[in-house]
């Protein structure tokens, strides 16, 4: 095989693939990192332009020699691999860790963030950090998604005049182009899957608390989760296999460590088999070409010996968006301030330190929206008033024990299904994001399980006028494993990834090779 065949099969290969290749002495971990530093330049900086990464390692290929010389016969599925990081997540280096935001620029974070740290000790190799809506998407409801005052607005690889949907914009579209094998994003609602979806890919919202969220920006520690992003459930698995964990710098994941396991031992290609699956499709019949390609994926389903309840009613599902937005605008304060104290040499320490930034520096932070979120959430005050627990207390009652497992129970299910958003929708910085919704006190299809703090995965499932579409599949707290299961099953049987085309526009001309 020539060489540039053989670097191309790089970028697009799995883990597995990449890990054969090594253990055969074909290729090395610091090959591999340059092979994607230089796809990166090419690619992300030049050509289509991506702005998917903001920054690389600097000491990376370093990194990936030292890894080389310990290489051995016996090693995880993760050693020598090359993974980027959404740019929330802290790591002890001479990287950057600035959530999007110039405030955030200048000093590099400490200490490694708990997600960082585990892929370290398992041998990943940290590549670089992704570009992000700036804040996680929590400054204004008109920001354009993947947009950030420090990279710009991220393009998706697929049609670059489209967005790639949701705060993990840069991870979506970096793997999606094959920049990375696989990605860490983050998602309080709809930030993982959603980018995962409308960038063909596979992205595991896990159970809240199955991850820490220690040294990750935050919006919500009621929502707020890492989890992986890749082009297959098996990449997908293993990754989310490392980075699972109790970790005490993390509360919220004293149980971790009893659900935490090695995912990829769920890899079953008749996962599908006898499954109970519920179709919500309250969470549908809005974007046409969504609910054709759920049609199209029940029928797989169906094929390969699922048993699909359709309807199922998921009680509650229009009441959760009230709560939810009063929790994260008291969660935000409280816990940006809470983070802001874990770095040093900066120059903003507070919330309202931030909102006096983003005044000052209008010019560069707010030349398409403004930060009337930030605003919110400073007028509001502690923990302790009774408006937060009331909405808490609703929020999770809601979508939990009343929604998400009433509806599993009822029908004695495995898992729910919806269809996902549909194609990406054009980028609009003037107007913002133009994500197709129904009725409007109805969510998208990430919210109920992002709300509950279940776990949730999305899948590519079909596509339309070039332009992928997914599923989303949801269930019970800490039923990853069954959600990976039925995942695997209907990818091995439907393959429906396939590699962008750096389209300029829908049908239009490619803007560069991928190779």
């Amino acid at each position: 095989m020539p060489l540039a065949a053989q670097q191309h099969d790089d970028d697009y290969a799995s883990i597995a693939q990449l890990q054969q290749r090594m253990d055969e002495g074909n290729l090395s971990s610091k090959g591999l990192t340059r092979d994607f530093l230089n796809r990166i330049q090419r690619i992300d900086g030049s050509g289509p332009a991506l702005h998917s990464v903001l920054q690389t390692n600097p000491d990376v290929l370093k990194i990936a020699a030292s890894l080389d010389a310990k290489r051995t016969k016996q090693h995880g599925p993760l050693y020598g691999i090359p993974v980027l990081l959404k740019d929330n997540i802290d790591t002890g280096d001479r990287e950057q860790t600035t959530a999007g935001s110039l405030a955030l620029a200048g000093a590099p974070a400490p200490h490694d963030a708990t997600v960082a740290a585990k892929l370290r000790a398992a041998g990943a190799v940290i590549l670089g950090k992704t570009n992000l809506s700036e804040w996680a998407d929590y400054r204004s409801n008109h920001a354009s998604s993947g947009w950030s005052g420090v990279g710009g607005q991220t393009r998706n690889p697929y049609a670059l005049d489209r967005n790639p949907c949701g705060s993990s914009a840069g991870s979506a579209a970096a793997v999606a182009a094959g920049l990375a094998t696989v990605a860490i994003g983050s998602e309080t609602d709809g930030s993982i899957i959603c980018p995962s979806s409308m960038n063909d890919l596979v992205g595991i919202k896990p159970t809240l608390g199955l991850v820490s969220r220690a040294g990750i920006v935050p919006i919500s520690t009621n929502q707020d989760t890492a989890g992986p992003m890749a082009r297959s459930v098996a990449d997908a698995a293993a990754l989310l296999s490392v980075i699972a964990g109790s970790d005490e710098r993390d509360p919220a994941t004293a149980d971790a460590d009893q659900h935490a396991t090695d995912y990829t031992q769920f890899l079953d290609p008749n996962g599908l088999r006898g499954k109970r699956i519920g179709v919500v499709r309250a969470l549908g019949g809005v974007e046409p070409n969504a609910d054709r390609v759920l049609d199209e994926a029940i029928a797989a389903m169906k094929a390969q010996g699922a048993i699909i309840v359709d309807p199922v009613q998921l009680p509650h599902i229009n009441e959760l968006g009230d709560a939810e937005s009063i929790v994260m605008q008291y969660d935000f304060k409280h816990d940006i301030n809470a983070y802001l104290a874990t770095r040093t040499g900066l120059k903003v320490h507070t919330l309202a330190d931030l909102i006096a930034f983003d005044n000052a520096h209008a010019a560069e932070e707010m030349p398409w929206f403004g930060q009337e979120l930030f605003e919110q959430a400073q007028a509001h005050g502690p923990l302790t008033d009774q408006a937060y627990r009331d909405a808490l207390t609703k929020a999770k009652q809601l979508s939990g024990p009343q929604g998400i497992d009433a509806a599993l129970q009822a029908q004695h299910l495995d898992a729910l299904l919806a269809p996902s958003w549909g194609p990406a929708f054009m980028t609009d910085p003037v107007l913002g994001d133009h994500i197709v919704s129904g009725d409007p006190t109805i969510g998208g299809p990430s919210q109920p399980a992002a709300v509950a703090g279940y776990p949730s995965i999305t899948l590519p499932a079909g596509w339309a006028h070039g332009l992928p579409v997914g599923i989303v599949l949801f269930g019970a707290k800490w039923s990853e494993p069954t959600l990976i299961s039925i995942a695997y099953g209907f990818e091995q049987h439907t393959h429906a990834w396939q590699p962008p085309k750096f389209l300029d526009t829908v049908d239009g001309k490619p803007v560069a090779s991928p190779k």
